[in-house]
């Protein structure tokens, strides 16, 4: 539930699209996240599309994450189980810590859409020094469900009775 008393707080969002094909001019799934966090109030703080290999996917996501304006990093693609889907294994070890309950749920809501087909979904979350991470399938419609039926609401502060944007302040405390 999102109160309007409080104010909105936006944040710098990059979207990476993990593809061995995708161009900026066919990339729809980046396109769908971009336009939703625009349309939501927040910024891109920057987009890369990169091949599905975990060194790739490693690097670009290394200088986001030691960047201290880039607040989320969503991406889309390489979460499947074919051999080149490789994003959990790119991404996993750069987690300090796993939000095992992203994935449990947009599991649930994908089979919502896709019936037994959301199993073959390893969709991850979770944060690196203080950077929110979010890993969805590469379909424009996984996208669409990811962010309208979880990220956004946990990325707007006005969520109650608690999002993951009030937690920010502590996620460097040791």
């Amino acid at each position: 539930m999102v109160t309007q008393a409080a104010e909105f707080i936006p944040l710098n969002i990059a979207v990476l699209t993990i593809s061995d094909s995708r161009t900026e001019a066919d990339d729809t799934s980046g396109q769908v996240l971009m336009e939703r966090i625009t349309k939501a109030g927040h910024h891109i703080a920057e987009r890369c599309i990169v091949k599905d290999d975990i060194y790739q996917i490693r690097a670009t996501l290394s200088q986001w994450i030691a960047s201290p304006k880039i607040h989320a990093v969503i991406s889309t693609g390489g979460t499947g189980v074919t051999g080149r889907d490789g994003t959990p294994e790119a991404i996993s070890p750069l987690l300090d810590k796993e939000i095992e309950g992203f994935g449990e749920l947009f599991r649930s809501l994908s089979y919502e859409e896709i019936k037994t087909s959301s199993i073959q979904s390893r969709a991850i979350a979770g944060v690196a020094n203080a950077t929110y991470i979010f890993c969805l399938p590469g379909s424009s419609g996984a996208c669409r469900t990811g962010w309208d039926r979880l990220i956004e609401a946990q990325l707007d502060h006005r969520t109650r009775p608690c999002n993951l944007v009030m937690l920010m302040p502590r996620l460097l405390e040791r």
